[in-house]
């Protein structure tokens, strides 16, 4: 970094990326700061720079101890210790700015040697939020938000018809579930979890097997309306909130979606053939997408939007680590909600090779002869499927 590089920086103000501070500094602060870049998208600490972004320096004679002061820092004062990379910059008038360049942690989530998880804001930074810390975990698959026990719950909360019903697509699947003790084989799929003094369902477990899952996971639905035209703002002629069991919640949704969807006739012969405006298998797919990878951290619904031109499926939470959009279309395979998605599979709804989007884009350019589309709009992912016009 030249002394011109380092200027421009210090001239810029603290930001989301930048952080100034004096020396010296008390190693709680500096692990703090560490820990809170690490945490985030990664940045730089100045040491040798006050508030108002003036290089007050270090000493020459102290750079040597300060840099391994910071080290031990990163290494002792923070869980899992910390990567930095230390670069001496001097400004034009010759003082010392100690550059600790953070990276984006690899082990994430990071807390100082008092507990505390910090992440870095546009204006400074702050303990991370319960479900902040959640999505860290998950974003390093350390921590699957599916296989949380719900502690408010007990094994009392099984509905028994759910878990046959589960048990009986299971076993139509050619699973051997009737050798095995049914509560040693829901803890196995870890839709139970076992506590020290008492049985607790899941995340995953709620979702499938509870009498009424949104009552400890209230966004947990979907949210349908149909629009009479193609603007959001205009008043939709039907809604409806999409609650139960996720099986039944997939139910739901699809017939909702079948109910304003077009079926035009052709006649062939003597009988009148109905021809979908959407292949089922399409709305099937895009709708077990959502609830299998929608982020259930995230205190919001599947919102699913039916427009004269389009529907729209509106899943929360962003793409998973290493997925783009890009990659979409190829058939990536990463999972945020394994158990859920186990279950799936199981009972016969994903096939477990990421082949459900490329089947999405190849049968909806067979019968629209258009493209669906794909984008991330703020904490949403947004799958568009154009609707046919023709009969």
């Amino acid at each position: 970094m030249t002394p011109d590089e380092l200027r421009t920086l210090l001239t810029q103000g603290e930001s989301l990326h930048s952080e100034f501070k004096q020396w010296p500094l008390r190693p709680d602060d500096l692990a703090t700061a560490i820990a809170a870049f690490a945490n985030t998208d990664g940045g730089n600490v100045f040491l040798g720079v006050d508030d108002a972004g003036q290089v007050v320096g270090i000493a020459d004679a102290d750079r040597n101890r300060v840099a391994q002061a910071v080290e031990n820092v990163a290494f002792h004062n923070i869980q899992p210790p910390a990567t930095v990379v230390l670069e001496t910059v001097k400004d034009n008038e010759g003082r010392v700015v100690l550059v600790v360049q953070v990276p984006k942690g690899s082990q994430r989530p990071y807390r100082t040697n008092r507990g505390i998880y910090y992440i870095r804001t546009a204006s400074g930074r702050r303990q991370a939020s319960r479900e902040e810390l959640l999505r860290l975990f998950q974003a390093t698959e350390s921590l699957y938000y599916d296989e949380t026990p719900l502690l408010a719950t007990s094994s009392l909360d099984l509905e028994a018809q759910a878990q046959s019903d589960v048990f009986e697509l299971a076993a139509q699947r050619g699973l051997d579930v009737a050798t095995i003790d049914p509560h040693q084989l829901l803890v196995n799929w870890k839709l139970l979890a076992r506590g020290t003094e008492q049985t607790y369902l899941t995340v995953a477990g709620a979702l499938f097997l509870a009498r009424q899952p949104q009552r400890w996971l209230p966004t947990a639905y979907v949210s349908a309306v149909s629009i009479p035209g193609s603007d959001i703002s205009i008043a939709p002629s039907d809604q409806k909130q999409i609650v139960g069991r996720l099986l039944s919640v997939l139910e739901d949704a699809k017939r909702f979606l079948d109910i304003h969807l077009r079926r035009p006739h052709t006649i062939r012969g003597l009988e009148p053939e109905v021809t979908a405006e959407l292949p089922g298998e399409v709305l099937r797919e895009a709708l077990v997408n959502a609830l299998a990878h929608r982020d259930y951290t995230i205190s919001a619904p599947i919102r699913l939007v039916v427009f004269d031109d389009r529907i729209e499926i509106r899943t929360p939470g962003t793409l998973p680590n290493t997925v783009t959009l890009a990659s979409l279309p190829f058939g990536i395979h990463v999972l945020r909600n394994p158990m859920i998605y186990s279950m799936l599979l199981r009972v016969g709804l994903v096939t477990d090779v990421g082949s459900g989007i490329p089947r999405i884009i190849r049968l909806v350019r067979q019968r629209t002869q258009q493209e669906p589309t794909f984008h991330q709009q703020g904490s949403e992912f947004v799958l568009t499927l154009p609707r046919k016009h023709d009969p």
